[in-house]
């Protein structure tokens, strides 16, 4: 009989500890989902100085003769041996002009290495009216050892931003990338470069 009465209390440690577990796994699948998730939803909303993806440039029609100096930033996240920035480090543009941007990454290091690029811009409310049209953004880019190569931008800032009343007064955007390191790539992987110039 000894032991008896602590066999409730252990079925109940072991339930405690199941639904813990349980807990644990959701936890951390939720974290996992979190980030891509959050991604779409800046996309898709402009939320938290994230542009919008846009198919294709406004009519010539809605090309406005007001401009917008849109500045470009480039960084790289610790851990990621490669050089990045701008090519050029501003562009004026008119509001509802298509047009085209350029950055250059160099491999630094003595291996293939693989990045991908996250982005913003500033000042947030002007986010909602910066379109992209074609980038690099998101995409995995691999680049041999001591391999340099171009990422093009097509964007146009949105006619609408001039009946905004937070947005209209807009004349300077910021367009920020940041290149972080992903896992290395296995032996015999395809360069993956997405919409590379060169």
């Amino acid at each position: 009989m000894t032991g008896t009465p602590d066999a409730p209390l252990q079925r109940r440690h072991r339930v405690l500890a199941a639904w813990l577990a349980l807990l644990v796994v959701v936890m951390v699948g939720a974290a996992y989902a979190a980030v891509p998730l959050y991604r779409l939803f800046c996309q898709v909303t402009g939320f938290d100085g994230t542009p919008r993806i846009a198919s294709k440039a406004p009519d010539p029609s809605e090309i406005l003769e007001r401009t917008v100096t849109v500045r470009f930033d480039g960084n790289v996240a610790p851990g990621l041996p490669w050089r990045f920035g701008p090519v050029q480090n501003t562009m004026t543009v008119k509001i509802g002009e298509n047009a085209m941007a350029y950055y250059k990454a160099t491999n630094t290091s003595d291996r293939p290495v693989k990045g991908t690029a996250t982005y913003n811009i500033l000042p947030e409310v002007a986010a909602a009216f910066f379109n992209k049209i074609q980038c690099f953004c998101f995409t995995e880019q691999v680049l041999q050892p001591g391999e340099t190569a171009e990422f093009p931008v097509s964007f146009f800032i949105d006619p609408r931003i001039v009946g905004d009343k937070d947005a209209r007064s807009v004349t300077h955007v910021t367009v920020s990338y940041t290149f972080h390191a992903v896992e290395a790539p296995k032996p015999g992987v395809a360069d993956k470069r997405a919409g590379n110039a060169g």
